[in-house]
């Protein structure tokens, strides 16, 4: 239940469906405009948006002059034009922390899903029958991990397929210091061209940026040893999705987990749809009830401190404050 507006009430605008603890923290402080309806949004203090909003200097602009904060339950701001929102001084505000578990488990998920040929194996039985079904897997023990972006996630990843799998973990990250590889005994690639003829897996999990968008190209992709796996969970642009059907086609690359896509929604006539060699989800990584738990709490809870005038731990653009 959503609480009466009252002309001196800041309103909160969201698209997001948000758990009931969530609504619960909110309501005392804000009267919730939910369901995502474009038509409300002006006069709103606060959004809280989905990835499928493009916040936009437009849209920005479309809020009005009483938008004070956009936010992002979990990672990723990639949708949000955030030197728009820094030169109207409105803060973005993100959870780091929220789907960092879910996320992780997702990508490693995926790994032994392609390793293991369950998705395929599973399709064959079910059409062709329990004789036919008789793909063959691999092991994950013993081979090497390439990790692309060793933050939250990534780490997590690293953490779960060293210690728990035996797998060699190598990755590449250039701001991460040393020592923290050393103390996950993860190796360090200098460059990616470094890492990526080692990486039977290849997983991603760096950010969405100008620097990084098509950072996997038909030439990287062509530096992976025969056979090789990628895992993309972070963001679809960050591969070039053309030259990952190509070389899904021609086998050059063996298989790919993917929760990510360029674009978002997935088209019905993808030719990703059709690859046989690929699992795909639909940008639910972080999307369990643990994870949407973490993610709208801690944006409600941030949007509670900023009502009250205090700083939220956690923003994007900290000029804006």
């Amino acid at each position: 239940m959503m609480t009466p507006a009252s002309p001196d009430r800041p309103r909160i605008w969201t698209d997001v469906r948000l758990e009931a603890e969530a609504v619960a923290l909110l309501e005392p402080h804000a009267t919730l405009v939910a369901g995502g309806d474009a038509a409300l949004l002006p006069g709103c203090t606060v959004a809280i948006i989905t990835a499928l909003i493009d916040a936009s200097g437009a849209w920005m602009d479309a809020a009005g002059d009483s938008l004070r904060a956009i936010c992002r339950p979990g990672i990723g701001v990639d949708n949000i034009d955030i030197a728009a929102a820094t030169k109207r001084g409105i803060l973005v505000i993100n959870t780091p922390d929220g789907p960092t578990e879910s996320t992780a488990e997702h990508a490693v998920a995926l790994l032994l899903a392609l390793a293991k040929q369950v998705v395929a194996s599973d399709r064959v039985l079910r059409t062709e029958g329990w004789r036919a079904a008789r793909l063959r897997g691999i092991e994950v023990r013993g081979k090497t991990l390439g990790i692309v972006g060793l933050g939250r996630i990534g780490r997590r990843v690293a953490q779960i397929c060293r210690q728990g799998l035996g797998m060699h973990v190598v990755a590449y990250d250039p701001p991460v210091p040393d020592e923290t590889f050393a103390a996950m005994d993860v190796a360090r690639a200098a460059t990616l061209d470094d890492l990526l003829p080692h990486a039977q897996f290849l997983s991603l999990h760096c950010a969405l940026t100008p620097e990084t968008r098509h950072l996997i190209g038909a030439r990287e992709l062509g530096l992976l040893p025969p056979g090789a796996l990628l895992i993309n969970v972070s963001r679809g642009a960050v591969v070039d999705q053309a030259a990952l059907i190509a070389a899904l086609s021609d086998g050059r690359l063996a298989g790919a987990g993917l929760d990510v896509f360029d674009p978002e929604p997935l088209p019905d006539d993808h030719p990703l749809l059709r690859l046989p060699n690929v699992i795909l989800t639909p940008h639910i990584a972080s999307y369990t009830a643990d994870g949407a738990r973490a993610m709208h709490i801690g944006v409600a809870q941030q949007v509670v401190q900023l009502l009250r005038g205090e700083r939220p731990p956690h923003i994007v653009n900290p000029e804006a404050w």
